[in-house]
């Protein structure tokens, strides 16, 4: 089978996953989400809100990491087997121009339609038509990895009370019709910074679509073409310069020149060299091999140091991604002290200070909140003004609170004392809704108070 019979199923089983998994939902939450409308991010069925919206750089780091490593190994075989730039690419040039509209022929994409013909300017007209439509779709398909698709639908049916996102999908989509129509690979080239990292990534066992200058002989000389005589293509190599791996390079690179940062590892020079050397019954000069491969004919090694750093650090992002998931918190709770240090009661007998708390119910049901006072000072101090409440689904409520005490908690005459406490919020119909947070208590000077007795002793006790 062809390479390019593989690229084109492994473009679609990149389309299918590209569009699939915004419909995949674990325990109603999405697969993958990134909601600025409601401020969450879902990952593998987890909903995340934006105070723990610090998964976000293990997520790019696996990606950018990911990549690298993968570009060490494989070259940029992410560019030319999975990029939507490259898939956006081959459906418009070789399904919809080439197959269906017979504009092009898919072994020679260096020739230009005469759009000077009728015939051929209708067609092209036909051809981005067509194109339109699917950029729609894939703007969509896009959106909905911002948007899920239930709601984007919903939204969709007024579309004129949704401006933004329809402005969004429409500029996408004609972004998409001049980055393919008329941009083309001018956008790896110029554009996409990955060609321009490549050259540090690769080493002499990075794979990549390379010339076999040893047995085709070199073509180029400082970077000029060198002309042979018909008497030494004969005897002295075996590239017989058909250009078939130019004129199928979808960049229009002469691959026989080496390494260049156009090529994107579409490996299409190689099907084609494959095919003219299949006729003559020798191998392909164009291979998907390493440059030590080709030198020394040695076999490329894929578990050398420097991928071996790149799995070690990958796995090593993966832990701490799971570590901080695993910290996740399934409410919402935030707490401010006021202005006031504190206040005394009661003829110097009680010290009160004063918090504000807004809660969060980021869960689908309705939850009753109840707070209590955990750790050292449970004995000591006091929660009035709040009795437990219900909170609907993804409502907030804000509370005043009073953390007060009567016992001395310290026989300090210099200054006022700030004590940490600890406080526990949960939900009573689910054991797994509970935060702790610790908030600063504050202690007047002992002259201020006519609180008697000993002062309190703390037990050495762990949050419950």
């Amino acid at each position: 089978m062809s390479y390019r019979i593989q690229r084109y199923w492994a473009y679609i089983v990149a389309t299918i996953i590209a569009i699939g998994v915004p419909f995949v939902q674990i325990g109603g939450n999405q697969l993958f989400l990134l909601s600025f409308d409601k401020k969450q991010l879902h990952l593998m069925g987890v909903a995340f809100d934006m105070q723990e919206l610090y998964m976000m750089p293990f997520l790019l780091m696996i990606l950018f990491i990911g990549i690298f490593a993968m570009t060490a190994i494989g070259g940029r075989a992410w560019c030319g087997w999975a990029c939507p730039q490259t898939i956006f690419r081959v459906i418009y040039r070789d399904l919809i121009e080439s197959k269906m509209l017979g504009l092009r022929r898919i072994k020679n994409k260096q020739k230009e339609p005469n759009w000077k013909e009728p015939k051929n300017a209708i067609k092209r007209v036909v051809a981005i038509l067509i194109w339109s439509a699917l950029s729609l779709l894939a703007a969509a398909d896009f959106m909905w990895y911002f948007v899920p698709p239930a709601d984007f639908f919903a939204y969709m049916s007024e579309p004129m009370e949704h401006t933004v996102l329809l402005g969004f999908i429409v500029g996408i989509a004609l972004f998409l019709v001049y980055d393919v129509v008329w941009l083309k690979e001018d956008f790896c080239i110029y554009i996409c910074p990955y060609s321009r990292v490549q050259s540090v990534l690769y080493d002499d066992d990075t794979i990549q679509a390379i010339y076999h200058n040893h047995r085709g002989g070199d073509i180029y000389k400082d970077n000029k073409k060198i002309v042979f005589k018909t008497s030494d293509l004969e005897t002295s190599q075996e590239c017989t310069t058909c250009q078939s791996c130019v004129t199928v390079c979808p960049t229009g690179i002469d691959i026989r020149k080496g390494m260049q940062l156009e090529c994107i590892n579409c490996l299409e020079c190689v099907d084609a060299c494959t095919t003219v050397m299949g006729k003559l019954g020798k191998e392909s000069l164009v291979q998907w091999a390493s440059s030590k491969k080709i030198d020394e004919g040695i076999n490329s090694v894929f578990f050398r140091k420097k991928t071996m750093m790149y799995i070690v650090a990958l796995v090593l992002i993966v832990g701490m991604l799971f570590v901080m998931g695993g910290k996740k918190e399934y409410m919402l709770l935030n707490i401010n002290k006021t202005t006031q240090l504190y206040k005394i009661k009661e003829d110097g007998k009680k010290v009160v200070n004063n918090y504000v708390l807004l809660f969060q119910n980021t869960q689908k049901q309705k939850l009753t909140y109840h707070l209590e006072v955990i750790g050292a000072y449970k004995d000591a101090i006091n929660i009035e003004r709040f009795s437990p409440f219900v909170l609907s689904a993804g409502k907030l409520s804000k509370k005043v609170i009073r953390l007060s005490t009567t016992k001395k908690l310290t026989n300090s005459s210099k200054s006022s004392s700030p004590i940490t406490i600890q406080l526990k919020a949960y939900a009573a119909e689910d054991n797994k809704v509970v935060v702790f947070r610790d908030v600063v208590f504050v202690y007047p000077r002992a002259d201020k108070l006519k609180i008697e007795g000993q002062i309190f002793s703390p037990p050495k006790t762990m949050p419950e």
